[in-house]
């Protein structure tokens, strides 16, 4: 099996094409993914082949985990850009989320108080007030949202709830009146006999016409770049990764393209 976990509480640091020297945060379990989406190119692989075995980390051993890394870097004068919640799965999940979140910022305050606090969610959670007011409180809160039609996001992230609707998700991306920032994967190929691609005019149009109505401070513009568990994909070519960047800052919204 080619793709990965994450076997840490705290991996890395790593640098990240979107963040920089990103030390990453698993608040899952490292033996396995819990996630309320199932997307063809998590590079975790599909749930049902990741199941775990050992529990959540507590509050305490993820407090416990940061700070000891957070002063072994700080003693060795390791640079630091940001430390990531993203790990085995969707981050929110963890029941303890929001005081993780409170804990996160008084450590980064006491020992790299120049780097930001990311979140890497895919949003299924922000209609819970504790999720929402954690999000809000961090430097920078990245939300999912690779399609606004509900066929393709059934098709690519696959919702474990099945009352998910993109237009719910987007009601609720609104309510952050700008505090965030949308992150889109773009990618080519095929599903179970079935054609992906959400790069074209179909996808673009209701996908741009979101991205103004949520109007958020940024929009990250990648594509694949590790293993997938689905084998058909393909990256999107730079050239149209570009090109879709290039719309977004008509609408006035700053956009960064990772290839």
């Amino acid at each position: 099996m080619s793709t990965l976990l994450f076997r840490e509480i705290v991996f890395g640091p790593v640098h990240s094409r979107r963040l920089g020297i990103s030390l990453g945060m698993n608040l899952l379990p490292v033996d396995g993914k819990v996630c309320s989406l199932d997307c063809i190119y998590c590079e975790c692989g599909y749930n049902s082949e990741r199941h775990a075995h050992s529990g959540l980390p507590s509050r305490e051993e993820v407090s416990e985990c940061l700070k000891n890394r957070l002063i072994a870097m700080h003693g060795r004068g390791e640079k630091l850009d940001v430390i990531t919640f993203a790990g085995n799965g969707e981050p929110t999940l963890h029941p303890d989320f929001a005081a993780i979140i409170d804990d996160t910022l008084r450590l980064r305050d006491t020992y790299y108080p120049e780097a930001k606090v990311s979140v890497l969610s895919n949003a299924t959670r922000i209609d819970r007030a504790d999720v929402f007011a954690a999000l809000n409180k961090v430097d920078n809160n990245i939300l999912k949202l690779d399609s606004s039609l509900d066929k393709t996001v059934r098709l690519i992230n696959s919702p474990a709830s099945p009352s998910f609707t993109v237009e719910k998700l987007i009601d609720a991306l609104c309510r952050f009146n700008g505090n965030l920032i949308v992150q889109t994967l773009f990618l080519q190929g095929r599903h179970n006999g079935t054609t992906v691609d959400n790069t074209t005019e179909e996808e673009l149009r209701p996908w741009l016409d979101a991205v103004r109505h949520i109007a958020p401070k940024e929009v990250m513009i990648y594509t694949i770049d590790r293993e997938t568990p689905e084998k058909e994909l393909r990256k999107a070519p730079p050239a149209t990764l570009d090109a879709i960047a290039r719309r977004v800052e008509a609408l006035g919204i700053k956009a960064q393209v990772s290839y």
